[in-house]
Protein backbone atom coordinates (compact mmCIF):
# COMPACT_ATOMS: atom_id res chain seq x y z
CA UNK A 1 0.00 0.00 0.00
CA UNK A 2 1.55 3.41 -1.03
CA UNK A 3 2.45 6.02 1.75
CA UNK A 4 0.77 8.57 -0.20
CA UNK A 5 -2.95 6.41 -0.36
CA UNK A 6 -2.54 5.67 3.02
CA UNK A 7 -1.98 9.79 4.14
CA UNK A 8 -5.13 10.86 1.91
CA UNK A 9 -7.23 8.30 3.44
CA UNK A 10 -6.17 9.49 7.24
CA UNK A 11 -6.95 12.99 6.63
CA UNK A 12 -10.36 12.29 4.68
CA UNK A 13 -10.86 9.76 7.88
CA UNK A 14 -10.12 12.96 10.33
CA UNK A 15 -12.60 15.04 7.98
CA UNK A 16 -14.95 12.63 8.11
CA UNK A 17 -14.50 11.92 12.23
CA UNK A 18 -14.92 16.01 12.86
CA UNK A 19 -18.01 16.29 10.48
CA UNK A 20 -19.89 13.71 12.48
CA UNK A 21 -18.89 15.16 15.81
CA UNK A 22 -20.52 19.04 14.41
CA UNK A 23 -23.36 17.40 13.32
CA UNK A 24 -24.37 15.27 16.47
CA UNK A 25 -23.75 18.44 19.12
CA UNK A 26 -21.56 19.30 21.57
CA UNK A 27 -23.78 17.06 24.38
CA UNK A 28 -22.59 14.39 22.77
CA UNK A 29 -19.56 15.21 24.69
CA UNK A 30 -20.60 16.49 27.63
CA UNK A 31 -23.33 14.14 27.92
CA UNK A 32 -21.43 10.88 27.02
CA UNK A 33 -23.80 8.38 27.84
CA UNK A 34 -22.85 4.14 27.59
CA UNK A 35 -24.45 4.00 24.57
CA UNK A 36 -22.46 7.00 23.18
CA UNK A 37 -19.21 5.92 24.03
CA UNK A 38 -19.83 2.86 22.57
CA UNK A 39 -21.07 4.21 19.68
CA UNK A 40 -17.68 6.64 19.68
CA UNK A 41 -15.59 3.21 20.02
CA UNK A 42 -17.15 1.47 16.96
CA UNK A 43 -17.18 4.70 14.84
CA UNK A 44 -13.60 4.95 15.10
CA UNK A 45 -12.40 1.27 15.10
CA UNK A 46 -14.43 1.37 11.33
CA UNK A 47 -12.31 4.09 10.13
CA UNK A 48 -8.97 2.85 11.91
CA UNK A 49 -9.53 -0.49 9.92
CA UNK A 50 -10.47 1.26 6.87
CA UNK A 51 -7.45 3.16 6.77
CA UNK A 52 -4.74 -0.18 6.93
CA UNK A 53 -7.09 -2.63 5.11
CA UNK A 54 -5.95 -2.78 1.36
CA UNK A 55 -9.19 -3.74 0.25
CA UNK A 56 -11.15 -0.95 1.55
CA UNK A 57 -11.46 2.33 -0.62
CA UNK A 58 -12.13 5.73 0.49
CA UNK A 59 -15.54 4.70 -0.96
CA UNK A 60 -16.21 2.04 1.18
CA UNK A 61 -14.78 4.31 4.84
CA UNK A 62 -17.34 7.11 3.68
CA UNK A 63 -20.34 4.36 3.43
CA UNK A 64 -19.45 3.34 6.38
CA UNK A 65 -19.10 6.41 8.57
CA UNK A 66 -21.95 7.53 7.11
CA UNK A 67 -24.07 5.19 7.67
CA UNK A 68 -23.32 4.80 11.21
CA UNK A 69 -23.05 8.30 11.80
CA UNK A 70 -26.79 8.45 10.32
CA UNK A 71 -27.46 5.94 12.79
CA UNK A 72 -26.15 8.16 16.04
CA UNK A 73 -28.15 10.94 14.37
CA UNK A 74 -31.43 8.90 13.91
CA UNK A 75 -31.04 7.86 17.50
CA UNK A 76 -30.48 11.30 18.85
CA UNK A 77 -33.24 12.34 17.22
CA UNK A 78 -35.67 9.75 18.66
CA UNK A 79 -34.84 10.57 21.72
CA UNK A 80 -35.48 13.99 21.43
CA UNK A 81 -38.65 13.87 19.47
CA UNK A 82 -40.14 10.71 21.38
CA UNK A 83 -39.56 11.27 25.23
CA UNK A 84 -40.35 7.16 26.57
CA UNK A 85 -37.39 6.66 24.25
CA UNK A 86 -35.01 8.44 26.30
CA UNK A 87 -34.93 5.56 29.69
CA UNK A 88 -34.11 3.46 27.11
CA UNK A 89 -31.68 4.35 25.36
CA UNK A 90 -29.51 6.50 27.42
CA UNK A 91 -31.21 5.22 30.58
CA UNK A 92 -32.48 7.64 33.46
CA UNK A 93 -30.95 8.97 36.56
CA UNK A 94 -31.34 7.12 39.55
CA UNK A 95 -31.46 8.63 43.48
CA UNK A 96 -28.72 6.96 45.47
CA UNK A 97 -29.24 8.77 48.54
CA UNK A 98 -32.85 10.28 49.75
CA UNK A 99 -33.41 12.28 52.90
CA UNK A 100 -29.46 11.08 54.23
CA UNK A 101 -30.43 7.56 53.56
CA UNK A 102 -28.57 5.40 50.70
CA UNK A 103 -30.81 3.10 49.06
CA UNK A 104 -29.67 -0.03 48.42
CA UNK A 105 -31.63 -1.36 46.03
CA UNK A 106 -30.91 1.41 43.15
CA UNK A 107 -27.27 1.32 44.26
CA UNK A 108 -27.48 -2.87 43.06
CA UNK A 109 -29.12 -2.21 39.87
CA UNK A 110 -26.91 0.91 39.49
CA UNK A 111 -23.67 -1.41 39.78
CA UNK A 112 -22.85 0.99 42.24
CA UNK A 113 -20.65 0.20 45.62
CA UNK A 114 -19.69 2.11 48.19
CA UNK A 115 -15.87 2.57 47.93
CA UNK A 116 -17.18 3.89 44.10
CA UNK A 117 -20.02 6.07 45.46
CA UNK A 118 -17.15 7.41 48.09
CA UNK A 119 -15.10 8.48 45.30
CA UNK A 120 -17.74 10.49 43.25
CA UNK A 121 -18.68 12.17 46.11
CA UNK A 122 -15.18 13.15 46.32
CA UNK A 123 -15.10 14.63 43.23
CA UNK A 124 -18.11 17.27 44.49
CA UNK A 125 -15.58 18.23 47.32
CA UNK A 126 -17.89 15.69 49.63
CA UNK A 127 -15.97 13.97 52.43
CA UNK A 128 -18.57 12.07 54.12
CA UNK A 129 -22.22 10.75 53.67
CA UNK A 130 -23.70 12.29 56.54
CA UNK A 131 -23.52 15.88 54.90
CA UNK A 132 -25.02 14.69 51.75
CA UNK A 133 -29.36 14.91 51.98
CA UNK A 134 -30.20 13.95 47.97
CA UNK A 135 -27.57 12.15 45.57
CA UNK A 136 -28.10 11.58 41.69
CA UNK A 137 -26.45 9.02 39.55
CA UNK A 138 -26.54 10.65 36.51
CA UNK A 139 -26.89 8.75 32.88
CA UNK A 140 -23.18 9.99 32.11
CA UNK A 141 -21.85 8.38 35.26
CA UNK A 142 -21.31 11.64 37.88
CA UNK A 143 -23.52 11.90 41.02
CA UNK A 144 -24.99 15.36 41.75
CA UNK A 145 -25.04 16.42 44.79
CA UNK A 146 -27.54 18.61 47.53
CA UNK A 147 -25.97 18.64 50.95
CA UNK A 148 -27.65 19.15 53.97
CA UNK A 149 -28.08 22.62 55.54
CA UNK A 150 -25.83 22.35 58.56
CA UNK A 151 -22.91 21.45 56.02
CA UNK A 152 -23.27 24.30 53.59
CA UNK A 153 -23.38 26.98 56.16
CA UNK A 154 -19.85 28.87 55.54
CA UNK A 155 -17.60 29.90 58.09
CA UNK A 156 -16.93 33.67 58.84
CA UNK A 157 -13.53 34.59 58.73
CA UNK A 158 -14.61 37.54 60.55
CA UNK A 159 -15.70 35.99 63.89
CA UNK A 160 -12.85 35.09 65.89
CA UNK A 161 -13.63 30.93 66.60
CA UNK A 162 -11.15 28.43 67.44
CA UNK A 163 -9.68 26.04 65.13
CA UNK A 164 -11.48 22.94 64.90
CA UNK A 165 -9.09 19.81 64.18
CA UNK A 166 -10.07 18.68 60.37
CA UNK A 167 -10.36 14.72 59.95
CA UNK A 168 -11.47 12.75 56.99
CA UNK A 169 -14.32 10.49 58.14
CA UNK A 170 -13.72 6.40 57.99
CA UNK A 171 -15.40 3.75 56.84
CA UNK A 172 -15.68 1.17 59.32
CA UNK A 173 -18.59 -1.42 58.31
CA UNK A 174 -19.39 -1.94 54.35
CA UNK A 175 -22.24 -4.23 53.30
CA UNK A 176 -22.51 -5.56 56.54
CA UNK A 177 -18.34 -6.30 57.33
CA UNK A 178 -16.44 -4.35 59.28
CA UNK A 179 -13.24 -3.05 57.81
CA UNK A 180 -10.49 -4.23 60.01
CA UNK A 181 -7.60 -1.90 58.51
CA UNK A 182 -9.85 1.22 58.94
CA UNK A 183 -10.78 0.06 62.63
CA UNK A 184 -7.36 -0.55 63.68
CA UNK A 185 -6.66 2.90 62.34
CA UNK A 186 -8.76 5.00 64.83
CA UNK A 187 -7.05 2.96 67.89
CA UNK A 188 -10.29 0.52 68.59
CA UNK A 189 -11.66 -2.92 68.43
CA UNK A 190 -14.71 -4.76 67.43
CA UNK A 191 -16.10 -4.68 70.89
CA UNK A 192 -16.11 -0.80 71.35
CA UNK A 193 -18.10 -0.91 67.47
CA UNK A 194 -20.17 -3.69 69.23
CA UNK A 195 -21.11 -1.41 71.67
CA UNK A 196 -21.38 2.28 69.35
CA UNK A 197 -24.17 -0.08 67.33
CA UNK A 198 -26.09 -1.20 70.56
CA UNK A 199 -26.55 2.36 71.32
CA UNK A 200 -28.54 2.75 68.11
CA UNK A 201 -30.63 -0.28 68.89
CA UNK A 202 -28.94 -2.17 66.13
CA UNK A 203 -28.44 -5.78 67.19
CA UNK A 204 -25.97 -7.69 64.43
CA UNK A 205 -23.54 -5.90 62.46
CA UNK A 206 -24.36 -8.24 59.43
CA UNK A 207 -27.83 -5.54 59.83
CA UNK A 208 -25.36 -2.83 58.79
CA UNK A 209 -24.83 -1.46 55.19
CA UNK A 210 -22.72 1.49 56.08
CA UNK A 211 -20.98 2.75 59.08
CA UNK A 212 -18.86 6.00 59.65
CA UNK A 213 -16.52 6.91 61.65
CA UNK A 214 -15.52 10.94 62.45
CA UNK A 215 -14.16 12.33 65.66
CA UNK A 216 -15.89 13.95 68.50
CA UNK A 217 -19.41 13.03 66.54
CA UNK A 218 -21.63 9.95 66.83
CA UNK A 219 -21.59 6.64 64.37
CA UNK A 220 -22.94 7.25 61.49
CA UNK A 221 -24.99 4.35 60.40
CA UNK A 222 -27.04 2.84 57.79
CA UNK A 223 -29.07 -0.35 57.92
CA UNK A 224 -29.64 -2.51 54.94
CA UNK A 225 -33.20 -2.07 54.79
Amino acid sequence: MEYGYIFIETIYGFVALFVITKVLGKTQIRQLTAFDFISALLLGELVGNALYDENVNVLHMTLAVITWGGLMYLTEFITQRFKGSRALIEGKPAIIISKGKLDREVMKKSKLDINQLQHLLRLKDVFSLRDVEFAILENDGTVSVLEKTSAQIPIRSDLNLPDKKVVLPVTLINDGEIIQDNLAEINRDEQWLEQQIKHQNIKSIKDIFYAEYQEEEPLHIQTMS
